[in-house]
């Protein structure tokens, strides 16, 4: 094992929930690798809470690349107050071509990012980034880690405190013995959100198969998952904008399954550990983002020519058909879940 006595590295991951979450068997295997090293890693304030609570994050550094620091200016002091860190080597899983600046004006020894970032040309070592296979695995070739057979398959892992633990505990005794599942309707992009009409009816026939459901989601899910409680009275409880997001994963971990769009909550499964239906509407599980733990599993309509209309989702159809959602049936998703939660 190579070992180096107090080696900075930094990490620059600025993306969404979901990414950072991603990135996490990386950092961890990087602390495998260099066991006395300092790793700090570079996010957005939405992340932050997933990287403080990561034990092989030694330090973060909050780029609030959309609010305050928007400027070139305060880009500008931020790549100075990297370069006087006097980090030894730069991982850049994000390919945007401001965190290859980032790195280049490091002045890093090492510095290394994908070879299809934005500005790529001034890494010292471009890594190819393979589009067939998971994200997990994609990041973790970044720094040089076997990905063969199933080694990439590393679970999240975040530290968890007796006061969470004990705040899961008194919301999980708002609930009987009967077994739990979560729905987590919510997305940032409005094309990978499964109807919210869709998600009632599935809901309707896990209450009647004696099951109990919750809604997580983020604060900005809040008004959609209120409008799917309010179909039920009392029966179905959300809790969207009401945990931080080490308590949602820590109230995951007592659940039967999750049923998903393909967003942050699916990777929030494979922190708890929790098997999880993940429902694809515009994008498709090849772009790397699956669940991969071996008791999750994927649901989507394919049929379609224009499907996937993009990596990341639009704000409504391209072509006003939304057929991506509206023909992958409640009926359909209802069989894989009773296929998954079938003893």
């Amino acid at each position: 094992m190579e070992v180096l006595v107090s080696e900075k590295i930094l990490v620059i991951q600025t993306a969404f929930l979901g990414d950072a979450i991603l990135t996490l068997p990386m950092v961890q295997k990087l602390k495998e690798k260099f066991p006395r090293s300092h790793i700090t890693v570079l996010c957005i304030p939405s992340t932050k809470e997933i990287f403080e609570n990561s034990p092989a994050v030694d330090a973060i550094v909050v780029y609030d690349k959309k609010g305050r620091q928007k400027s070139w200016t305060e880009f500008f002091k931020l790549a100075k107050r990297i370069r006087g860190e006097k980090y030894a080597r730069v991982y850049s899983p994000h390919r945007s071509p401001r965190s290859t600046v980032l790195s280049f004006f490091s002045s890093a020894k090492k510095t290394v990012g994908f070879d299809n970032a934005g500005l790529s040309f001034l890494y010292d070592v471009r890594k190819k980034y393979f589009k067939n296979i998971h994200e997990v695995a994609r990041n973790l070739y970044l720094i040089g880690s076997s990905i063969e057979n199933d080694e990439w398959r590393i679970r999240p892992v975040l530290s968890t405190t007796e006061i969470v633990k004990e705040k899961i505990q008194r919301i999980l005794r708002e609930f009987t013995h009967k077994k739990l599942i979560a729905v987590a309707p919510g997305s940032v992009w409005n094309t990978k959100r499964y109807p919210q009409e869709y998600f009632v009816e599935i809901i309707k026939f896990l209450l009647m198969q004696n099951y109990e459901v919750m809604i997580l989601g983020g604060k900005e899910d809040e008004s959609l998952c209120s409008e799917i409680e309010s179909n039920f009275k009392s029966s179905v409880k959300s809790f969207a904008g009401k945990l931080t997001i080490v308590e949602s994963i820590e109230l995951l971990k007592s659940v039967d399954l999750l049923i998903s769009n393909d967003s942050a909550p699916t990777h929030m499964a494979m922190a708890a550990d929790v098997p999880v239906l993940t429902i694809y509407c515009s994008t498709v599980a090849s772009f790397g983002f699956y669940p991969y733990n071996k008791r999750s599993q994927v649901i989507s309509y394919d049929e379609l020519d224009c499907k996937p209309c993009g990596i990341h989702g639009y704000d409504s159809c391209p072509i006003k058909s939304f057929d991506c959602a509206f023909k992958l049936s409640p009926r359909l998703v209802i069989d894989k879940v009773v296929q998954m939660i079938t003893p």
